[in-house]
């Protein structure tokens, strides 16, 4: 198993990343908001996050799955490398975050073969006309193209394991709640305070700081890997 991956950093990518989920997520919350049955709205949200953050457990279910055959067989190599290159697609998300580069941002096409073929399936559930449907409408959103997602799916994957990849997953979702909540009953002005470059910047340099750490204790300068 891999140096114990600091779960705080991927919760900070999901909290930190509001900019991003105001882009990429914040019209379809807006879009959904539009959509919902009349009345208090506290418990579609809470069910729609529900679905995609356990959508996103399911991710991190199969990638911590398939990161547990080089663990299986010893392939100490291919887990240093898949610990390496998680950390530094972390390091990728904070320089897009502070706006220094947009190179991560190209891996949302590497999902868009996959988008297109669940698209069709969250629009036959739209529009929302009871509460048990929010969670299935999640779970299909979970599967978004999205850079944050694919970053902390890396993450489970250098993970080894289906358990603790989930767990990422998991933490990730909850850092992740936070912004979208608040974009669905106040998207304009959440919307304005995450694009403000100081905010954005700021996040960005943390997340930096956290995989720069993760990677100077997990690459043995004076820890081990376990």
């Amino acid at each position: 198993m891999l140096h114990n991956l600091d779960l705080f950093a991927y919760f900070l990518a999901g909290l930190l990343g509001g900019g991003h989920c105001f882009g990429m997520c914040g019209g379809i919350v807006t879009a959904f908001s539009l959509q919902l049955p009349p009345g208090p709205r506290l418990k579609y949200y809470l069910g729609f996050n529900f679905g995609r953050i356990a959508g996103y457990a399911l991710i991190g279910v199969l990638a911590g799955a398939l990161g547990s055959i080089p663990a299986l067989i010893s392939l100490q190599g291919l887990k240093t490398a898949l610990f390496v290159l998680a950390n530094l697609l972390l390091i990728g998300m904070g320089l897009y975050m502070a706006g220094w580069s947009t190179w991560v941002a190209r891996l949302e096409m590497a999902g868009r073969p996959v988008w297109r073929k669940v698209q069709p399936l969250l629009a036959r559930l739209l529009p929302v006309r009871h509460w048990y449907q929010t969670p299935l409408i999640g779970a299909l959103w979970g599967w978004l193209p999205c850079g944050l997602v694919y970053t902390a799916s890396l993450g489970a994957l250098a993970s080894g394991s289906p358990g603790r990849g989930a767990l990422t997953m998991l933490v990730f979702g909850l850092g992740t709640l936070p912004n979208l909540l608040l974009i669905g009953f106040a998207a304009s002005a959440t919307g304005s305070l995450l694009r403000k470059q100081f905010v954005r910047r700021a996040a960005g340099i943390l997340l930096i700081l956290f995989a720069l750490y993760q990677l100077i204790q997990g690459l043995g300068f004076n820890q081990t890997f376990i």
